[in-house]
C-alpha cells in the first residue's frame, strides 16, 4: 500500500516584514496565494526511513533526515510513538530554492501522506500544529487557497477570493538562501525604523473581489530589495515581463523566481513566450489560483 498527496506552490502577494526579533525570526504579513504547479509526494512502508526525488533540480534536493519531508514523518511517528519507517518518493515539479515553498510543500504532503498511510488520526489542528514546528510557509501547504500568515507566517487566517488569477513565472539560473535574503534584509534596513507588518486592506479587497487590476496595483514584497541586491540580474527578468504587459511583476517570496500576474489566460500566453525570448531566464510556467492545498490523490 501507498499514499500520494498532492501539494501546490504558493506566490506571495503581499510579503510585509517587521524588525528581526530575538529569536533571530521576523514578524510578517504575508498573503499567501496557492497556485497551480505541484509537488507529489508517495510515502510506502519500508524497514527504514528513505527518501528518494526525481524532477527539475531533484539533484538539489537533500535526501537525508534534513528534509522537511522527512523531518514531517518523523515529527509524526514521534507522536504516536512509532518508527517513521517509511519510503518517501517525491516527485517534483515546484522550482528548487526559488521562494515558492517548494520543499514546505513537500513537508506537508509527507505528513498528510503519513497521517494517511499509518491510519494516525491527527486532527486538522494537529496536523497544523506539526507544521508550524516543520516551518514557517509548511502550514499554508497544508491548506492552500488564500490566506492571510502573520507571526513566522505560520498563523493562518483563511481570506475570501471572488475569482481566479493568471501567473506566469519565470525559473532563475541559480537559487537563493532564504536566511540569506533576509540577513540581507536586515543590512539593508540598519539604522531605520521598521513598521510593525500589516496586510494591504486594499489587496485584501481586490482578492475577495478577484480583480486583477486592483490586485496589481497592491502587491508588494518587501523582501525583494534584498533579493535583487543578492540576484541583480532579476531586475532584468522583471522589466521584460513588464514589458509584455504583465499586470505586476515581483519576486516571489525569498526569490529567486519572479512572478507575473496577466489580466488572462491570452495575456499570459503573451508574457510566457516574451520572458522565453528574454534570455533572463532558464524557464518560464505558467499557473492559476487560487487552488487547494496538500490533497490525496
Amino acid at each position: 500500500m501507498s499514499v500520494t498527496v498532492r501539494v501546490p506552490a504558493k506566490v506571495n502577494v503581499q510579503l510585509a516584514v517587521g524588525a528581526a526579533r530575538p529569536d533571530g525570526f521576523h514578524d510578517l504579513a504575508n498573503v499567501f496565494l496557492a497556485v497551480g504547479l505541484y509537488d507529489e509526494v508517495t510515502v510506502t512502508p519500508a524497514d527504514e526511513l528513505r527518501i528518494t526525488c526525481e524532477g527539475p533540480d531533484a539533484d538539489q534536493v537533500p535526501l537525508d533526515r534534513t528534509n522537511l519531508a522527512a523531518r514531517a514523518a518523523i515529527a509524526l511517528a514521534g507522536r504516536r510513538g512509532i518508527e517513521p519507517n517509511v519510503h518517501i518518493h517525491i516527485a517534483k515539479d515546484i522550482p528548487v530554492a526559488g521562494g515558492m515553498a517548494g520543499g514546505s510543500a513537500d513537508g506537508a504532503g509527507a505528513l498528510l501522506a503519513c497521517n494517511t498511510l499509518w491510519n494516525a488520526g491527527a486532527s486538522r489542528v494537529e496536523l497544523l500544529s506539526i507544521c508550524a514546528e516543520l516551518g514557517s510557509d509548511v502550514p499554508f501547504s497544508l491548506v492552500g487557497g488564500a490566506a492571510l500568515g502573520i507571526g513566522r507566517g505560520e498563523q493562518l487566517t483563511a481570506l475570501e477570493t471572488g475569482g481566479t488569477f493568471h501567473w506566469v513565472f519565470a525559473m532563475a539560473e541559480r537559487g537563493l538562501s532564504t536566511p540569506a535574503v533576509f540577513r540581507e534584509f536586515d543590512r539593508l534596513a540598519e539604522g531605520r525604523e521598521i513598521p510593525e507588518p500589516v496586510a494591504s486592506a486594499d489587496l485584501l479587497e481586490a482578492l475577495a473581489k478577484g480583480d486583477s487590476d486592483a490586485l496589481a496595483a497592491a502587491v508588494s514584497n518587501e523582501l525583494q530589495p534584498a533579493a535583487l541586491s543578492l540576484f541583480p540580474e532579476l531586475a532584468d527578468t522583471l522589466e521584460a515581463g513588464r514589458g509584455a504587459g504583465a499586470l505586476a511583476a515581483l519576486v516571489s517570496g525569498s526569490g529567486p523566481t519572479t512572478a507575473f500576474l496577466a489580466r488572462d489566460a491570452e495575456s499570459a500566453e503573451k508574457v510566457a513566450a516574451a520572458l522565453r525570448a528574454s534570455g533572463t531566464c532558464r524557464a518560464v510556467r505558467m499557473a492559476v489560483g487560487p487552488v487547494a492545498g496538500a490533497t490525496v490523490v
